[in-house]
């Protein structure tokens, strides 16, 4: 299912001054910036830099910012959290949490048509899991319970999708698959947002980086902001806030 849009020179997402707190403390500050349509943009920095926070902000789940987040309003939006914030001890099937996808369509108590179920084991399948829907969700494996919530992602069929720390703790064969589930969205002029700690899958698979250190550092085309003198001002701006800071290479 692809867009019905041209995503060349399309702002998807813009910020203007952004700043951002959680938990009582400011984030990110004066954030400004573009994500373009169709691409795929990693936002990267050091522990602490306000990576996760500025998803939570344009994922809606953090209110309390400063300044202006502008969505095209054509583009519905898909948000994946940390992995951690999901709770596998619940008792659910795979497919009632592939199901949560069409929520915005059904709502909270509608029930699915035979063309929905079909989407899921389609979802599924996308992922690699067919077979599984019956499962138990706390049945599954790390990467496994991963696969599941990005079927979920494709449930929902958005133009826009944010993606906390997607591959953190799963196996390289699920990374690799969920990465190349990430081109096919690209190739169908979805933009995406992820937060990773990996530089060199960013350098691999990603066209644009937001270095963060809770200020922009950089902003552009990866092989750009991905120099050694911005990765060492992010290092030093990590530094100047936090004295546990580590003293290698910036990864996250």
């Amino acid at each position: 299912m692809g867009l019905d849009v041209s995503a060349a020179n399309v702002a998807a997402v813009t910020l203007r001054d952004l700043t951002v707190s959680y938990r009582g403390h400011p984030a990110v500050h004066h954030l400004s910036g573009t994500f373009m349509a169709g691409t795929l943009t990693a936002v990267v920095g050091p522990n602490g830099a306000g990576k996760s926070s500025l998803l939570s902000a344009m994922g809606g789940t953090i209110r309390g910012f400063e300044g202006n987040i502008e969505r095209d309003p054509a583009l519905q939006l898909a948000y994946l959290p940390q992995a951690s914030a999901l709770d596998r001890s619940f008792p659910v099937r795979v497919h009632e949490v592939v199901a949560m996808g069409l929520w915005s369509r059904i709502g909270s108590f509608g029930g699915l048509r035979p063309e929905d179920r079909n989407r899921v084991d389609q979802a599924l399948a996308a992922v690699g899991l067919s077979g599984f829907a019956a499962r138990w969700l706390g049945e599954l494996s790390a990467g496994q319970a991963q696969r599941v919530l990005f079927a979920r992602v494709l449930m929902q069929d958005a133009g826009l999708i944010l993606l906390d720390e997607p591959f953190n703790a799963i196996d390289a064969r699920t990374t690799a698959d969920l990465l190349a589930l990430l081109h096919c969205w690209k190739h169908e002029a979805r933009t995406v947002v992820a937060v990773l700690h990996d530089i060199e899958q960013v350098r691999e698979h990603f066209e644009q980086v937001l270095l963060l250190a809770r200020e922009r550092v950089a902003w552009g085309p990866t092989a750009e902001v991905l120099k050694a003198e911005h990765l060492f001002k992010a290092r030093q701006m990590a530094e100047a806030w936090d004295d546990a800071a580590p003293r290698g290479e910036v990864s996250a």
